[in-house]
């Protein structure tokens, strides 16, 4: 005899966390694909891979949860409402091997104040195979931990340019202009190869003004025209993975806003880079780009 899932096809779960970060970077962290492909696995046994991910208001997220010895699970996700530092609603539908597990919508509330904030979570789920319920509670409350873990060690800084979108984009993904104006006040960038686009990378030195020589390698990921590009910062060529980087560029009006995020690797290299002036030096280079395209 089948078992009557009525009584528990539906469910509304929530979850809370309390994070000491500021909103908007808590925010950035739920939203920023680069930040939840950091996140997103609830355990280490778990192996997330993106397939889509274009966190805009209408985009789509698709991903892959790979556990050792078993199905693949997939998880097709999108943006139903986004308010900048506030709520974000969307919608997520489980599957495994064919077969529909669940469905869901999903609604963030964010609030905070100075560099204390917190996300409440409400899941509205229908199990449409079998109880997904207690899944569920596993998978977003290790996600929701992880969520504050990430924030906690994400830098995040902005620049209102007032040039249009295609012309910053242009500046920033040109391998002629990008090595002119990159890097903060008084350092030069030396190019070993330059690949700007979805699998490429830049090898290059940032030399500071007393000849000190920095060797950096972006690895780079999706890369959404004139809209977001990720990327990976590594100490030197193949060296140890620092951060997982993104940058978006949105329109106000004709100027552009530029975010500029990083989730360092540890919570130390966190700790080091803001103490070294890491946001300072970041609106230095961001200041750089404004003058190349003449908005400063």
């Amino acid at each position: 005899m089948s078992r009557d899932l009525t009584a528990d096809r539906f469910a509304t779960l929530t979850f809370e966390r309390k994070v000491a970060a500021p909103v908007a970077t808590l925010y950035a962290a739920w939203t920023s694909p680069a930040a939840r492909a950091v996140w997103a696995a609830p355990t280490p046994a778990v192996t997330v891979e993106f397939l889509e991910s274009d966190a805009r208001v209408g985009g789509r997220e698709v991903s892959l949860c790979k556990v050792a010895g078993q199905p693949d699970i997939r998880v097709e996700a999108g943006w139903l409402d986004l308010v900048p530092d506030a709520r974000s609603v969307g919608y997520e539908v489980v599957s495994q091997e064919g077969e529909r597990k669940s469905a869901a919508l999903v609604t963030a509330d964010f609030n905070g104040d100075g560099e204390q904030s917190r996300v409440a979570v409400t899941v509205q789920l229908a199990s449409l195979a079998e109880d997904m319920a207690e899944g569920y509670r596993q998978g977003f409350t290790a996600g929701v931990a992880n969520l504050g873990a990430v924030a906690e060690r994400t830098i995040l800084f902005h620049r209102v340019i007032k040039a249009p979108v295609p012309v910053v984009w242009g500046a920033w993904m040109n391998a002629d202009s990008l090595p002119k104006w990159w890097g903060p006040e008084g350092f030069s960038c030396r190019t070993s190869r330059i690949d700007l686009r979805e699998g490429g990378e830049w090898v290059f030195d940032m030399i500071a003004p007393d000849g000190t020589v920095f060797p950096n390698h972006h690895k780079y990921g999706a890369v959404i025209p004139e809209a977001r590009l990720d990327y990976t910062l590594h100490w030197g060529e193949n060296g140890p993975k620092h951060a997982d980087a993104w940058a978006s560029f949105d329109d106000l009006d004709g100027a552009t806003r530029v975010t500029l995020g990083m989730v360092m690797a540890t919570a130390q290299e966190y700790h080091d880079a803001k103490g070294f002036g890491a946001v300072e030096l970041g609106l230095q280079t961001l200041g750089k780009l404004a003058r190349t395209v003449g908005a400063e």
